[in-house]
């Protein structure tokens, strides 16, 4: 988890290490490869391995949830009743029902576009999820409940989560925290002893 006050570049630095954004200077090491030195077409097969939560899920008001989590493969021209199948699929892991399938997102609360945001992340099957402050705008119950979700999706799938955070809950979930103050990481260290570090950047934080 990537923690910090409002205005940091945390958001930044999410898209940095998935290369929506190019860094000025520096490294991006995924798998060992400077990504900062490929060209856009170098950058597919990275694109391909990433997934990308957005804060407020992001989805799209004009198309129901199938269409809004099987849009990746619609547009690439997969068989719809193959694409059908896998949608409910990826609404399984994220704990929803076929039910909503043709409903559009202005029907759903907002814990539940939240989740359909990461089942349209995880139809790609990617091997790293970055996650843009999953939590905000939720309720601490509803809140908890995503926690407990991008928790057990990470070790059922075996997949690296990078996760943007101002929630200090997510220390429960985490297995590292990195603060990120003036453009450097001023901590790096395990969840697990967060609450007894004397680093005054995480005690003014927590």
């Amino acid at each position: 988890c990537i923690i910090g006050r409002s205005g940091e570049g945390k958001s930044v630095l999410l898209k940095q290490i998935i290369g929506l954004i190019k860094p000025t200077s520096g490294q991006i090491l995924i798998d060992n490869i400077d990504i900062t030195k490929l060209d856009e077409k170098e950058m597919e097969p990275i694109f391909k391995k990433c997934g990308y939560v957005f804060q407020f899920a992001a989805l799209l008001d004009s198309l129901n949830i199938f269409e809004n989590v099987g849009l990746t493969l619609l547009e690439h021209g997969s068989n719809e009743d193959e694409v059908l199948s896998i949608v409910k699929e990826k609404l399984a892991l994220v704990n929803l029902g076929q039910e909503i399938l043709y409903k559009y997102p202005s029907e759903l609360s907002g814990g539940m576009r939240k989740r359909v945001g990461i089942a349209r992340t995880l139809i790609t099957n990617p091997k790293i999820i970055l996650y843009d402050e999953p939590t905000t705008g939720l309720d601490p119950i509803t809140s908890k409940v995503v926690h407990e979700l991008m928790y057990n999706m990470q070790k059922q799938l075996n997949v690296t989560s990078i996760v943007i955070s101002h929630d200090i809950e997510i220390f429960n979930y985490v297995d590292y925290i990195a603060l990120l103050h003036l453009g450097k990481i001023r901590y790096f260290g395990p969840a697990s002893t967060i609450w007894q570090s004397d680093n005054p950047y995480i005690y003014q934080f927590i």
